[in-house]
């Protein structure tokens, strides 16, 4: 069975977990989910099945948007309200106005420092496992991409943002680094995943409809098409001789036989009977086409 789940995530649950979960549910033994929202975390969760897992690629890349709970006065040791309290400072002077301005910093490409909790590998080992330990490790600063960044509501000392951003972003440690910017520190008091991609969390499904949903034989039906997550590329619907030189990984030039020509770096290529076939990448050297990912 091949697609997508739009599963909303709920809080307490690993992301792990929800995958181990849906595999038991429908019996499919090949299934990941595209992008790890903590366990303190819930909203939109794709899950991949099938030969949609060698998707999940393109999903990581796509826009993520949240919307986050910072609680300023308040620094823990995860950045989150699930650590250890390790400094309380008084944030009563910060006003609407010295949030906004701080909030400037933080549009467009940043630098952040990954949490030491978090999935980061150092020699390895995760940081968590570290941080777990009590061993704390000099980490490598990452750049990350703020398309948008927007206060949605300000009840001192808690501030409701809304983030669109780019993948590896952490959004812990974007709390953190305001609280730092204003001077009194905050923590990461709640977060829910709104959008990843084209699945948005109006259209999530609960675990407990999922559920009701394998029950009663119905669960393929909330599958989204493989090449759902793909419309950002061009199309090519292709001959039968070209389909054979592409699941032989040979490179191909489009001739007569497509019904449109991309132009981007990657194109989606269809039988003519519309099954998605693969993905090609332009090579700019060869002036051809070269098969990327080649689908039963």
């Amino acid at each position: 069975m091949n697609g997508i789940l739009n599963i909303d995530k709920p809080l307490g649950k690993t992301s792990f977990s929800i995958v181990a979960l849906v595999k038991r549910l429908t019996g499919e033994k090949h299934a990941g989910h595209a992008g790890t929202l903590d366990p303190q975390a819930r909203g939109v969760l794709p899950i991949c099945l099938g030969q949609a897992t060698r998707l999940v690629e393109y999903l990581m890349d796509t826009y993520k948007s949240y919307r986050a709970e910072i609680e300023f006065g308040v620094v823990t040791d995860t950045y989150d309200s699930e650590g250890k309290v390790i400094q309380r400072s008084d944030a009563s002077g910060i006003t609407l106005e010295r949030l906004e301005t701080a909030l400037n910093s933080f549009r467009g490409v940043i630098t952040q420092l990954p949490p030491m909790y978090s999935a980061v590998k150092h020699k390895g080992k995760p940081l968590y496992a570290l941080a777990r330990a009590g061993i704390e490790v000099e980490r490598k600063s990452r750049t990350a991409l703020i398309q948008s960044l927007e206060l949605k509501d300000w009840q001192p000392p808690v501030a409701t943002i809304e983030v669109v951003c780019g993948k590896g972003t952490y959004i812990r440690s974007l709390a953190h680094d305001l609280g730092q910017e204003v001077g009194c520190g905050a923590s990461l008091k709640s977060l829910i995943r709104l959008r990843c991609g084209v699945f948005d969390i109006d259209s999530a499904i609960s675990i407990e409809n999922f559920e009701e949903a394998c029950k009663n034989g119905y669960w393929e039906s909330l599958l989204y098409p493989m090449d759902s997550i793909l419309t950002n590329m061009g199309a090519v619907i292709i001959n039968e001789e070209k389909a054979q030189s592409i699941r032989n990984g040979a490179l191909v030039i489009f001739g007569d036989d497509t019904s449109s020509k991309p132009v981007e770096k990657y194109c989606r290529a269809y039988t003519w009977d519309g099954n998605l076939l693969g993905i090609l990448k332009f090579d700019s050297e060869k002036k051809q086409w070269q098969p990327e990912k080649v689908f039963n």
